[in-house]
């Protein structure tokens, strides 16, 4: 058996980053082979995956990455177990990494695509090896829960606590402006709970137009006003019920949000708004 040294542990542990007694029994077992230690780790990592199988994943982060141009945004969401972990330097590395291919690559519907893709600031390694390489560092259940790609105009935004994130798309010619993200911003604080207004409950707007209509013409006045009144009653009552397009604008509210993008020449197309394991 080959003499293990400490020269060689000390090598193999700044390569892998893995527990000192980890690397070393790995050398043991590979009888001195650094390359074989390497895989013994990489199956040993896949085995720590494997017991932690049943641990909540209640932490995590939410990454979203738009494109220079606005015409494309990534959205995924990573999952932890501690809040500590969501901030560690190789827990964020890994999030940054999916993200950021998910936005340049060939795009994935689901994230055992993505994890089959590279690593995009590490040619040769896969998505997959890269987080079989950070849970065996930091000994942690992690799960990539959900990976979002859309095309735009679209706009973007991830809370700062990494627990909320929205990809906004919009109809129009114009991509990348500011309106794009600042609604996106909006459908944050907002939440909104959809687009138009043909997305509510059919019979609950019939109800309430007919309650409206019947109330604004027992003032007795003339048809054609008593349209406007309803026309305008019915905005109000699509926006206290979540429709994004009748919202006023959380950055500036004597607009709505359709106004608001109305002036860049864009309409509400969609929007997908995801908080962290919901």
């Amino acid at each position: 058996m080959a003499a293990i040294t400490a020269q060689a542990v000390k090598e193999l542990r700044d390569l892998t980053d893995l527990p000192m007694m980890d690397v070393k029994k790995a050398l043991v077992d590979a009888d001195g082979d650094q390359a074989r230690a390497i895989e013994l780790l990489k199956e040993r990592n896949k085995k720590v995956m494997l017991k932690r199988l049943e641990n909540a994943t209640s932490e995590g982060l939410m990454r979203v990455a738009i494109s220079e141009d606005g015409s494309v945004g990534a959205m995924v969401e990573i999952q932890c177990e501690s809040a500590p972990v969501a901030k560690a330097d190789d827990f964020v590395f890994l999030a940054d990494q999916l993200v950021k291919q998910l936005l340049n690559g060939p795009g994935a519907s689901t994230p055992e695509e993505l994890l089959a893709q590279g690593v995009p600031d590490r040619p040769g390694q896969k998505l997959g090896e890269l987080l079989e390489e950070v849970v065996g560092k930091i000994r942690e259940k992690m799960v990539v829960a959900r990976v979002l790609r859309v095309e735009g105009p679209v706009g973007g935004y991830a809370h700062h606590d990494g627990k909320t994130g929205v990809l906004f798309r919009a109809s129009g010619d114009k991509k990348g402006v500011p309106v794009l993200k600042d609604v996106a911003m909006h459908i944050a604080a907002l939440k909104p709970l959809v687009s138009h207004p043909e997305e509510l409950q059919a019979d609950q707007v019939a109800a309430e137009k007919a309650r409206l209509t019947a109330e604004a013409a027992g003032s007795g006045k003339p048809a054609n006003i008593v349209e406007k009144i309803v026309e305008g009653r019915m905005k109000t009552y699509y926006a206290e019920n979540g429709v994004l397009a009748f919202q006023l604008f959380a950055k500036d509210d004597s607009k709505t949000v359709s106004q608001a993008l109305a002036e860049s020449g864009l309409k509400v197309a969609g929007f997908t708004r995801w908080i962290l394991g919901n």
